[in-house]
């Protein structure tokens, strides 16, 4: 009987370490403002219009030696647009662009990551962008900055992030010419390990 025992014990222990390792679970570190949402738009085709959005919040999974099976997922707080200029940021918080009354909330959720061959730190976040009552699939194109132990005794990761989005795809109905259509995102993610 004890000769079962342990046999069956040695099985079950054989088989905990073959199972996978779990991703390490992370929260984007917004309360130190070691994060930032930030956008770029032609004005006009003459210069560049910047801003970011204050409040966010967000997850994400992560294992090292296995990018392709991470997880992210964002929600992003429309109200707090802030490009530097008040009246501006109530104009862009209005019907023509952010609709916030209606829609006071954007979300991303990944779908799918294609880590690229030859480097495993770079990677395509794949995923569905909810932004003024739209969802669309868009590409986040992603770099890995670093990774380690902080001195508080906790664990960070960091990546950086850029795509670019098309205002018409998500119904913002104010046209100031094709060259002021196209939203650089700029995205910079410090996520502490929970």
């Amino acid at each position: 009987m004890l000769k079962k025992s342990l046999l069956a014990l040695a099985v079950s222990s054989i088989g905990l370490m073959s199972l996978p390792a779990l991703a390490d679970s992370y929260v984007i570190d917004t309360k130190g403002a070691h994060a930032s949402i930030n956008f770029a738009v032609k004005h006009l085709g003459y210069s560049w219009l910047t801003g970011r959005f204050d409040n966010f919040s967000g997850e994400f999974t992560y294992d090292p030696a296995k990018p392709e099976a991470s997880t992210i997922s964002v929600t992003i707080d429309t109200t707090s647009v802030n490009s530097n200029h008040a009246e501006r940021d109530k104009h862009l918080r209005g019907s023509d662009f952010l609709n916030v009354e209606k829609f006071p909330k954007a979300t991303f959720v990944s779908k799918q990551i294609k880590v690229d061959p030859d480097d495993k730190d770079e990677f395509d976040i794949i995923g569905d962008l909810t932004l003024n009552g739209v969802t669309k699939t868009i590409v986040i194109e992603v770099d890995k900055v670093g990774e380690g132990k902080d001195p508080w005794g906790g664990y960070r990761v960091g990546f950086e992030g850029e795509t670019h989005i098309n205002m018409r795809d998500f119904n913002i109905k104010m046209d100031l010419g094709p060259a002021s259509q196209m939203v650089k995102l700029e995205l910079h993610v410090e996520g502490i390990k929970k």
